[in-house]
């Protein structure tokens, strides 16, 4: 991808030059395609088209490290983040009250259906003015009939009427996100990876007390902060036997470990341990992937197996069981790019009834969706140990 394709924005007849912030939207789209790739390749540019280069680091949007590499400020993974989030669940601004939830406070915020009665140590905010008058009405009415309204309107305690609002409990979310070598096809890394950037700006700007961490997983498992998860990509297929059988040493790794299997046993562990240390009571994995697990752990050893088996498939739901147990919610989002893949749908099927969680099945297309919807349902279910 040459540099001079950002230049076909700017027409030749044009008398501003192209600004920064375009700039930046424009390449941000190639750089959550290729990651790290894209930077390297912006490093070794030829000397004359480096003006563009030169003009996002004026701008704020890239930078150097002491070494002279290329790096996105954090001006530019926020660029980036609130535009995913714009963009993938259409919360960009204030509008009139709906039942689409947005940062901004107001109005839409308190339904006035969902109402119930005053109980004492309730905050006199939540009282419902119009339901509470019409009660002490219609009190006076029954206790006074054929009075006039010049006694006026006295209120008492059983006329009282509050919204109703949800259990809004700080949240500890982990995000498991598949990283392994069949997530490059048909898009679903690049979407995912877009969900992922949109649901951490979401809780920046909607739910500041929450815990996120992402995760990504494949053959191991990675913590993924906000300028990691921009660079990463899925891992490039090492292995293309029909049959693949492997003990990994963690403690003696060879010098080539293929990649690109899918270890959702070791992530559930990971985030489990994660989750524990946060304090918190509710608690929630979302996972996404787009196939069986085909890896597991076995004391210090990785287990790398293709066809997947039994074997990777139970040792992974006893991890999701322990996290159940310890009142975590799982939430399993499936990428069923192909609907005669029964495998995965019977394997995520499986977990969510072993843990009590929840399977979402969704194409590259809705993912957003079945993310935001999952990430919300798990915030308002209360959840203690041992349940």
């Amino acid at each position: 991808m040459p540099l001079f394709e950002f230049q076909r924005y700017q027409p030749e007849h044009a008398f501003q030059p192209l600004s920064g912030e375009r700039l930046f939207d424009h390449l941000s789209e190639h750089l959550l395609e290729h990651g790290e790739h894209l930077l390297r390749y912006l490093q070794r540019l030829p000397e004359e088209d480096r003006s563009l280069v030169e003009q996002l680091i004026r701008e704020g949007y890239l930078d150097k490290d002491e070494r002279g590499r290329l790096l996105v400020t954090l001006k530019g993974q926020r660029r980036i983040a609130q535009k995913a989030l714009q963009e993938l669940f259409n919360a960009p601004q204030r509008d009139a009250p709906g039942r689409h939830e947005t940062a901004w406070r107001g109005s839409g915020e308190i339904q006035p259906e969902e109402t119930r009665p005053y109980q004492f140590g309730d905050p006199l905010s939540l009282v419902e003015p119009h339901q509470t008058l019409r009660n002490a009405l219609r009190r006076q009415a029954q206790n006074f009939p054929g009075a006039t309204g010049h006694r006026g309107i006295h209120l008492a305690e059983e006329d009282f009427v509050v919204y109703e609002t949800w259990h809004a409990s700080r949240c500890a979310t982990v995000m498991l996100l598949d990283m392994s070598g069949s997530m490059g096809r048909y898009g679903k890394f690049l979407q995912a990876k877009r969900v992922a950037l949109a649901l951490r700006e979401l809780i920046r700007q909607q739910y500041p007390e929450d815990y996120l961490e992402i995760i990504g997983f494949y053959t191991f498992t990675t913590p993924l902060s906000d300028r990691a998860l921009l660079l990463a990509t899925p891992k490039e297929v090492s292995i293309f036997d029909s049959r693949v059988y492997l003990r990994i040493s963690l403690d003696h790794p060879p010098r080539h470990v293929p990649e690109h299997f899918t270890n959702i046993h070791a992530a559930l562990r990971v985030a489990r341990e994660r989750l524990r240390r946060t304090g918190c009571a509710n608690r929630q994995i979302l996972c996404i992937t787009d196939g069986e697990p085909t890896a597991h752990l076995e004391g210090r050893e990785v287990v790398l197996i293709y066809p997947p088996s039994e074997k990777t498939a139970r040792l992974t739901i006893e991890e999701a069981v322990r996290c159940h147990l310890e009142g975590i919610h799982i939430s399993t989002v499936a990428l069923v790019d192909d609907p005669f893949y029964f495998g995965l749908t019977r394997f995520v099927q499986r977990l969510a009834a072993a843990c009590r969680g929840t399977a979402v099945y969704c194409s590259v297309d809705n993912l957003a969706t079945g993310v935001l919807e999952s990430f919300r349902a798990g915030r308002r279910i209360r959840r203690t140990w041992g349940r």
